[in-house]
């Protein structure tokens, strides 16, 4: 137990970066499609994506703010090594998470012109996603 504790603060962002990159993969990949094979109307199909997509947000949320915090710890004089390169990937995937939810996903629960937004939204959501690769493959790299 000592040997985990002890291992956890560098493990912490490759954690993080893990279930968001992971979250988005599942939920976009594997659970959205499913919905609208499995259930009977799109109808049905749509809100439970939209429910899903809603908590997906909050995921990426949390977890892009904690690789944030992580990036530059206490007292230090410069970022952790695998940060500098994935700052504006962190803030870019937190920014688009954000945007779907809050500017796109209304539009598209009130069927506004429904092709753009949800074009636009998946285009959003693959950009996080990209993001979120980006930034696992980074932290998981070995440290010099």
């Amino acid at each position: 137990m000592a040997k985990f504790a002890s291992q956890l603060p560098q493990r912490l962002p490759v954690l993080a970066a893990a279930l968001w990159w992971g979250g988005l993969s599942v939920i976009g990949f594997i659970a959205v499609p499913l919905l609208f094979a499995h259930l009977p109307t799109p109808a049905m199909a749509g809100r439970m994506a939209a429910t899903l997509f809603t908590a997906q947000t909050w995921v990426s949320v949390a977890c892009t703010a904690l690789l944030l915090v992580l990036a530059k710890r206490r007292h230090a004089e410069a970022e952790e090594p695998w940060a500098r390169d994935v700052l504006a990937l962190l803030i870019g995937g937190m920014l688009l998470a954000l945007l779907v939810q809050f500017g796109v996903s209304p539009r598209i629960v009130a069927k506004q012109d429904l092709r753009l937004w949800h074009s636009v939204g998946t285009l959003m959501y693959a950009l996080q996603w990209v993001c979120a690769l980006r930034v696992l493959w980074r932290t998981s790299a070995p440290q010099p």
